[in-house]
């Protein structure tokens, strides 16, 4: 009896983590080509907006470019300060990097096309992106420098500040669901865009946008990393791969945040128009665009904006972004109240 239970728990398992894995795998893969290809997107974006070309020598139209830089930084050697905590030194960029991985286990690419569909996948995913400031914080304290210390406290206090503002965002698009399900969400904005949430919140959209900016870092928030007076901030000491992870965790972080305002603001996987097709495949290709347009934004506000003084930033984060979002909350719990609107799901 004994072996028969063995056997089948063998087996079962067995199976299950094969299907998981080539899940994972079929979600990572994507992703780190999608990251590779962000960094040749961002530099012609901004190629184009200064009447430059961007990368145009390594393969066709540069597309090899990406692979080019990587292959680089992997030959590099990596370097870690004498007087740095070492371990703690490279543990920080793989937390970076990691945290942007993981968070992509709940998020719905089309109608039943995610790894992990549990029905709190908006707290899971503000948990995994509250944690990705503890790898920019380690980083900063192992360095044992100057310029990447005072780079990890800007960090820090500028992402935990706009997490609060992105937490009322969230808060006001589940009064309008009803549920944490990211699932429900897109379900909950179907019939055409003009049911997709980017309407109705308007202010709300726009705060999340810019408070995404603050949290992965980018101009006009880029504080933590100002080659102005700290270098390059927290990634001072870093070369090699190392250096390269504090990239790819930050591309991917941008992804992820263009995925998730797709989800809660302009209808995840679901078409523009009710008569086009969003099932399967379709689902996937309407999802990809919308989080390309976001991702275009990103590079574009890179290339056109200055960057903020950081009284300002403080400023933008508690006293404009903090009194809005709560007003908005109230206000749609009101309107759900005594406006007769019902939550679809």
């Amino acid at each position: 009896m004994y072996d028969v239970v063995m056997d089948f728990l063998l087996h079962h398992w067995l199976g299950q983590g094969i299907v998981i894995l080539f899940q994972c795998l079929a979600v990572t893969v994507p992703l780190l080509v999608a990251v590779a290809y962000m960094t040749y997107v961002d530099r012609k974006v901004w190629g184009s907006i200064q009447l430059r070309r961007g990368p145009n020598v390594v393969g066709p139209f540069g597309l090899l470019q990406p692979f080019a830089d990587g292959l680089k930084l992997m030959l590099k050697e990596t370097i870690v300060p004498s007087s740095a905590n070492g371990i703690l030194f490279l543990i920080a960029p793989i937390i970076t990097f990691l945290t942007a991985l993981i968070a992509w286990a709940v998020v719905p690419f089309s109608d039943g096309w995610v790894i992990a569909n549990i029905n709190v996948g908006i707290l899971y995913l503000f948990a995994i992106s509250s944690l990705g400031v503890y790898g920019v914080i380690i980083a900063g304290w192992a360095s044992n420098s100057k310029y990447a210390f005072l780079g990890a406290l800007r960090s820090a206090a500028q992402m935990v500040s706009y997490e609060v503002s992105i937490g009322f965002v969230l808060i006001t698009v589940l009064l309008c669901v009803g549920s944490l399900n990211l699932t429900k969400v897109v379900l909950a904005q179907s019939g055409g865009f003009w049911h997709w949430y980017f309407l109705p919140l308007l202010p709300m959209f726009v705060i999340y946008f810019v408070s995404s900016l603050a949290e992965t870092n980018r101009t006009p928030f880029d504080l933590p990393m100002s080659e102005a007076e700290l270098v390059q901030g927290f990634q001072t000491e870093y070369s090699s791969m190392p250096f390269a992870l504090f990239f790819l965790g930050e591309y991917a972080n941008m992804i992820l945040l263009s995925a998730l305002g797709s989800i809660l603001f302009l209808g995840g996987w679901m078409a523009p128009l009710p008569f086009l097709p969003s099932h399967g495949g379709w689902g996937v290709l309407w999802f990809a665009l919308k989080i390309a347009f976001l991702l275009f934004v990103f590079s574009w506000t890179k290339g056109t904006l200055p960057r903020y003084r950081y009284d300002q930033l403080m400023r933008l984060g508690w006293k404009v972004f903090l009194p809005v979002s709560l007003f908005w909350v109230v206000l749609t719990a009101a309107v759900l109240q005594f406006g007769g609107w019902v939550p679809k799901s």
